[in-house]
Formats: C-alpha cells, sequence, structure tokens
C-alpha cells in the first residue's frame, strides 16, 4: 500500500519538479576541492593556502572552508615545535605545489598563477 502511495506522488509534476531541484541544488554545491582545482578555479599558493584563479562563488566558499582548517592546522604545528605559523605554511606551501596533480594552478615565484 505504502508503495502504491508512494508512486502516486511520484507522478505530481510539482513532486517531480521539487525532486529535481533539490537534487540539482545538492550537486550545485558539492564542489570538491579536487574538483575546484581540476577545473582550474582554485590553485596552491606559495604561502601555503589556496588561492581562487578564477572567480566562482563555490569554489571560494571550497576555499574559505579549506584555508580556516588549514589556518588552524599550521598553528597547532608552530605550537608543538615553538616555530611561526607563517613558516610551517611556508613549507606546506612547497609541500603542496611539489604534490599538486599536473595540469592544475600553481603560484610560481613572481606570484603569477601557472599550470604545473
Amino acid at each position: 500500500m505504502k508503495s502504491m502511495q508512494l508512486k502516486t506522488l511520484l507522478q505530481k509534476p510539482t513532486l517531480l519538479l521539487l525532486l529535481g531541484l533539490s537534487l540539482f541544488s545538492l550537486n550545485a554545491f558539492a564542489m570538491s576541492l579536487q574538483e575546484a582545482k581540476s577545473q582550474g578555479y582554485l590553485g596552491e599558493q606559495l604561502n601555503g593556502y589556496l588561492g581562487l584563479v578564477q572567480n566562482n562563488s563555490e569554489a571560494k566558499a571550497v576555499m574559505d572552508d579549506v584555508n580556516n582548517k588549514r589556518r588552524a592546522h599550521y598553528e597547532t604545528i608552530a605550537k608543538k615545535n615553538n616555530i611561526s605559523a607563517a613558516d610551517v605554511a611556508k613549507l606546506a606551501g612547497e609541500k603542496a605545489i611539489a604534490a599538486t596533480d599536473k595540469g592544475n594552478y600553481v603560484q610560481n615565484a613572481q606570484g603569477k598563477w601557472v599550470k604545473k
């Protein structure tokens, strides 16, 4: 009986439209860090943080979230080792650039975005 009710509900155009919109909206906000990098929106900077290569609000939200987590992690490591968070971030930036996939953007010594 319940499957019959569900089948009836799914046949209603309004419900189908809402379901489709909700799935679309989930996909619209589901950009991952790797997707943002591979699509050329974000790149690794020398300072250990992500930078916005191309303006995109969804990629910026990913960048802000990741950078906040990185900042907290850098500060924790710096306190444990009695060094500055900037030094930790710089070392992390070098490692992140080295580990970046070919074709993704990285910041060069002149501060410009280049594809690795």
